[in-house]
């Protein structure tokens, strides 16, 4: 419907991110769509990628082999999951909502309250290694972690594919890089959303229109905006203050980042619910009207009942339904001997 294409292109004020990838490097976008930023000591390479796909489903990359990445973040629910928070591998309570993990690597702000993860490959340490609260739980085990990939001679063969510049390829340093590598091929474009904003025949309802139109005009787009619906930044919407998560100010220590938490992406929403920062809120609906009710956000109008359902509606058009029910690519299971 070119109608509807025209509209959520002009809602959408998309700007495309440069990327300083390696030329080479396949990424199967849709023309028009920049790939994501890549560090300049990270260049991206199909053997790199595979390794961090199996790593990211890899048990051992915890302490007692209970959990990997994708026990947190599932592929068919948008690399999010069903529960609030997730137990850690003492059965630590969870801190905050698992996050879906659509285009990911566009993302400037990696985590609901801390500003200074900002690349993938210093985000994934505080999963495995991180204690507050504890997740994969191999603090101080770094040696462990290490002699237990390169026990694997699949590993081993991996990590030199990958790294053939390292003398040593299997360290911290290669597991993280590896991981942010796999992560940036994360890429969600397909969503009806996205084929509508391309000019292809999609059909949407009459309400999805009208959500369409309130997204609009109820500044829905202040916070979630560009081509990921993220303003890669934190804010307070007023929700009650969490008993055990005070937000950003944990980290900056000022009072005015009491209870603030990073934007969440839109992408995929209809499958990465439950959402907020602490997994509150089990529907889109509510989530959008616990926008309204707060007293701090300051920038949503009022939303009545009907109109949070037809928003909701034009926000199931960002789920990608390609991105979901993809494969894994091979690196996860592939057989490979000792050489």
């Amino acid at each position: 419907m070119r109608a509807f294409g025209a509209l959520v292109a002009a809602l959408a004020g998309f700007v495309w991110v440069s990327a300083a990838a390696a030329p080479s490097f396949n990424w199967a976008l849709p023309k028009g769509v920049a790939p994501p930023p890549v560090p300049a000591d990270n260049p991206m390479t199909p053997e790199k990628v595979e390794l961090g796909e199996r790593l990211f489903v890899e048990p051992a990359l915890s302490r007692d082999f209970s959990m990997s990445c994708d026990t947190c973040h599932q592929r068919h629910r948008g690399f999010s999951e069903t529960l609030s928070t997730h137990p850690g591998v003492d059965e630590q309570a969870g801190k905050r909502n698992a996050p879906g993990l659509a285009n990911v690597g566009y993302f400037s702000v990696l985590t609901w309250a801390n500003p200074a993860n900002r690349t993938l490959e210093a985000q994934a340490s505080d999963p495995i290694f991180g204690e507050h609260p504890v997740e994969m739980g191999m603090a101080k085990m770094e040696a462990e972690l290490i002699r237990r990939l390169s026990a694997d001679a699949c590993y081993r063969r991996q990590f030199a594919a990958a790294f053939p510049e390292e003398t040593d390829p299997i360290s911290i340093k290669t597991v993280v890089k590896a991981l942010g590598a796999f992560q940036r091929t994360l890429l969600s474009f397909n969503a009806p959303y996205d084929r509508a904003q391309r000019g292809e025949p999609v059909a949407f309802s009459g309400q999805a229109m009208q959500g369409a139109v309130l997204f609009e005009q109820k500044n829905c787009r202040s916070c979630h905006s560009g081509q990921n619906f993220t303003d890669n930044s934190f804010h307070d919407i007023g929700l009650p203050p969490a008993s055990r998560d005070a937000g950003l100010i944990e980290k900056t220590g000022e009072q005015r980042d009491a209870n603030r938490f990073r934007t969440p992406s839109l992408r995929n929403v209809g499958v990465t619910g439950p959402f907020m920062h602490d997994g509150s809120i089990s529907s889109i609906s509510g989530s959008i009207l616990a926008h309204t009710r707060g007293k701090g956000g300051g920038k949503a109008p009022a939303i009545s009942a009907d109109e949070a359902a037809a928003l909701s509606l034009f926000l199931e058009t960002l789920t990608d339904k390609t991105f979901i029910e993809s494969k894994a690519s091979g690196g996860s299971d592939r057989r490979c001997e000792a050489p």
